[in-house]
């Protein structure tokens, strides 16, 4: 366990970003999920923005790599111009 004053609060500190990196990280996965699942085109797209300036979100925070951020938002784009075409 840490000694110094600095270092217990680093420890603080640290514990509240490990927990608001999960919450924010489950509430983007689980937005997500909910998206892929929707089957109607005009709902998809209208929830697909949110979803993305989630995941730019992550990103820019760095619970994310960037790359990851952009892999996701290009999956959830090419389904959504799959549903276009189905």
């Amino acid at each position: 366990m840490a000694n110094h004053k600095a270092t217990k609060k680093d420890v603080r500190q640290a514990a509240k970003r490990r927990d608001r990196n999960r919450y924010h990280g489950k509430t983007t996965r689980n937005a997500i999920r909910d998206l892929k699942e929707n089957k109607e085109k005009k709902a998809f797209d209208e929830s697909l923005p949110t979803v993305a300036a989630m995941i730019d979100k992550l990103a820019k925070r760095g619970v994310i790599h960037k790359n990851k951020a952009a892999n996701l938002k290009s999956k959830l784009a090419k389904k959504s111009n799959a549903l276009a075409t189905a």
